[in-house]
């Protein structure tokens, strides 16, 4: 006996991406849902010690969060690479003026976006590559990594095309004096900021 392959008709009309990342983002509560490089990428929730990292250097970062910069978490960030890209950064120091520059999906332009961090969790080779890619083509100007599975910090400055020209990587004992670019003095403690990123 053979099995033939059934085809079953639509309930309507094909979604686009974006509408069904929506649906997904509806159907997963906690997890994040991005569209990077016209693929749809659903992350878990990260672990505790994800979010303790991500508390110590939102507090790092507080001498960003004032009248011209503004300090968020989760905010998305409209990506330029195709018509529905759109990345969720762990956190980023944008603007003060982001209110006035919404796209659509809670996702911002990505000109207001001076740095924008990832603090690796299951997803370490979205941070690592696909990520900076997108980012870079974004003209993002800083873009941040805590990569807790190998213990070390990752500064990429000055995007050109779909690249970072300078990428710098930091181990514990050393301090990271971010570009004055982001709007403020922000100077990071990469054993501290690992420290509290360990399970």
């Amino acid at each position: 006996m053979s099995a033939a392959a059934v085809e079953y008709p639509c309930d309507g009309p094909e979604r686009n991406l974006l509408e069904e990342a929506e649906q997904l983002s509806a159907m997963l509560p906690g997890y994040r849902v991005e569209i990077i490089g016209e693929e749809i990428t659903v992350t878990p929730p990260p672990d505790m010690p994800h979010g303790d990292s991500l508390t110590d250097l939102t507090f790092a970062f507080a001498p960003a969060h004032g009248k011209l910069t503004r300090v968020v978490q989760g905010s998305g960030v409209w990506l330029p690479n195709s018509p529905f890209d759109y990345a969720v950064p762990d956190l980023a120091v944008v603007d003060a003026d982001y209110r006035d520059h919404s796209i659509e999906h809670n996702c911002y332009d990505p000109t207001i976006f001076r740095l924008v961090l990832e603090v690796t969790s299951s997803n370490l080779g979205n941070d690592l590559r696909t990520k900076v890619t997108a980012y870079a083509i974004a003209k993002i100007p800083v873009y941040v990594i805590v990569n807790r599975t190998k213990q070390r910090i990752h500064v990429l400055t000055d995007p050109i095309a779909n690249e970072y020209h300078h990428h710098r990587v930091y181990a514990p004992g050393e301090h990271i004096t971010l570009p004055e670019s982001i709007g403020a003095e922000v100077t990071l403690d990469v054993e501290a900021v690992l420290a509290a990123g360990r399970p």
